[in-house]
C-alpha cells in the first residue's frame, strides 16, 4: 500500500526530476492552487507565504517547494488552500498563516499505527458498491484507477467478495492522485459510466489496463461496455461529473486520506497489507466481535 511514510524514499529521485525542471523559488502558479480573483498584492503575500513557511506533510521543505515537487501532497495543497481563501477575504500575512495552521492540514499525517483505529463517519451516500445492503462488514476504498498499489489490492478485495459474499460490501471513492496524469480522467470515466448503471463494468475494465489509460483507450473501454457514447462524452467532460469527483476527494481528505489505496472498514481506517490473507483475519474478527479493534499494530 503507498502510504506517506514512504514519500521520503521515492521523493529524492522525483525532486532530481522536478528539480531541473522548476524553481520552486519563482514558481508563481500551480495547478491546484486556484489565485483567480486575487489582486496582485493579494497573489504576492501567497507567494511569500508559501516561500517562506514549512509544509506539514515531514517532507522539510516550503509550502511552495512541496507543492513544486510533489504535487500529490495533500497538505501542502490543503495549506496553500486556507492561505489562499484566507488571504482573498482581507486577512494580512500573518493572520493568513495563523488560518492555516490552525486547520487540519497542519497537523500533519497520522502516524496509523492501529490495524483499525477509532470509527470516523465516512460518506458513501450515492457511491457505487458491490455486495449485499445488509453487509456486517463494510469496506469503503478511496482509490486510483492509475495507482500501482491499488491495480495490485483490485483483485485481492475481488477475493474477499467471493469469500463472504453475505457480509461484505464494497464502496468505491474516487481519488486520484494529481502525480498520475490520467487518473482524473479515469475516475471521470468511472463516474460517466455509473450514469448509465455500469461503473461496475467500467471499473473492471479500468484497473485491466495497469495504469494504461489514455483518452482514446478510455473510449474504447466504454464503447465496449455498451454505453451510449455521445451521453458518456458529454458526462466525461461535465462540470457535475467533475464535481462528483472533487467531492470523494474532499471526503476523503476530511478524515485523512492522502495516498491510495485507503481502506475503511466499517468506518474504521485499516492499516495492514491489502491481502485476502490479511484482511481475513481482521473480517473474520470483526464478524465474531465488531468494534473490537486488533491490538497488533500494522507493519
Amino acid at each position: 500500500m503507498k502510504i506517506r511514510a514512504q514519500k521520503l524514499a521515492g521523493l529524492c529521485i522525483l525532486s532530481a526530476v522536478f528539480l531541473f525542471a522548476q524553481d520552486w523559488t519563482t514558481v508563481t502558479s500551480w495547478p491546484t492552487v486556484d489565485m483567480a480573483g486575487l489582486t496582485a498584492a493579494q497573489k504576492t503575500t501567497v507567494l511569500k507565504i508559501m516561500r517562506q513557511q514549512g509544509c506539514s506533510c515531514g517532507c522539510g521543505m516550503k509550502v511552495a517547494e512541496c507543492r513544486t515537487k510533489d504535487p500529490s501532497c495533500t497538505y501542502s495543497r490543503g495549506l496553500a488552500s486556507v492561505v489562499v481563501d484566507a488571504v482573498r477575504h482581507g486577512k494580512n500575512e500573518k493572520d493568513a498563516w495563523a488560518a492555516a495552521s490552525a486547520s487540519q492540514y497542519a497537523k500533519g499525517p497520522a502516524q496509523h499505527n492501529e490495524v483499525l483505529e477509532t470509527a470516523v463517519k465516512v460518506p458513501i451516500a450515492d457511491a457505487p458498491a458491490r455486495g449485499p445492503a445488509d453487509a456486517k462488514i463494510t469496506l469503503v476504498e478511496f482509490s486510483d484507477f492509475q495507482c500501482p498499489f491499488c491495480i495490485t489490492a483490485t483483485p485481492q478485495l475481488e477475493s474477499v467478495l467471493k469469500a463472504y459474499p453475505s457480509q461484505v460490501k464494497l464502496v468505491f471513492k474516487e481519488f486520484p492522485l494529481d502525480s498520475h496524469s490520467q487518473a482524473a480522467l479515469a475516475a471521470a470515466a468511472a463516474l460517466s459510466a455509473r450514469n448509465q448503471g455500469k461503473f461496475w463494468q467500467m471499473y473492471d475494465r479500468l484497473f485491466a489496463q495497469q495504469g494504461n489509460l489514455s483518452r482514446r483507450g478510455i473510449l474504447a473501454l466504454a464503447s465496449g461496455v455498451g454505453l451510449d457514447m455521445k451521453r458518456f462524452q458529454s458526462d466525461l467532460d461535465s462540470a457535475e461529473v467533475k464535481k462528483a469527483v472533487d467531492k470523494d476527494i474532499v471526503d476523503g481528505e476530511h478524515i485523512g486520506v492522502d495516498s491510495t489505496p485507503t481502506l475503511f472498514m466499517n468506518g474504521r481506517r485499516y492499516n495492514g497489507p491489502i491481502t485476502m490473507a490479511a484482511l481475513k483475519t481482521v473480517i473474520d474478527g470483526e464478524l465474531k466481535h465488531p468494534g473490537a479493534a486488533p491490538k497488533t499494530p500494522a507493519r
